[in-house]
């Protein structure tokens, strides 16, 4: 079951993860640790709100990973190490 849950963060995947990707990847973890493919309708609420709680923190770490060497982070990395122009006087 968890083997179909993929790495969501760019470089793996060229862009940013979609909503409908995080939520599956959540999905299939919260059938792996119930148990459950499909919960009994008495457990249907905790379920979903399993999911919706599990793709909020994948929201979440994606959203604030540092991926080095990453187009973006090399980007960030220059600006900083550049020297600062000063303006003509």
């Amino acid at each position: 079951m968890c083997r179909s849950i993929k790495t969501l963060r760019p470089p793996v995947i060229p862009e940013e993860a979609t909503e409908e990707e995080m939520r599956a990847a959540a999905l299939q973890y919260v059938r792996k640790v119930s148990g459950f493919r499909q919960p009994a309708a008495h457990n249907r609420e905790v379920f979903d709100r399993a999911v919706e709680a599990v793709t909020a923190a994948t929201r979440d770490l994606l959203a604030d990973l540092e991926v080095r060497g990453s187009a973006a982070a090399r980007s960030v990395e220059r600006s900083v190490s550049e020297p600062r122009q000063q303006g003509a006087a």
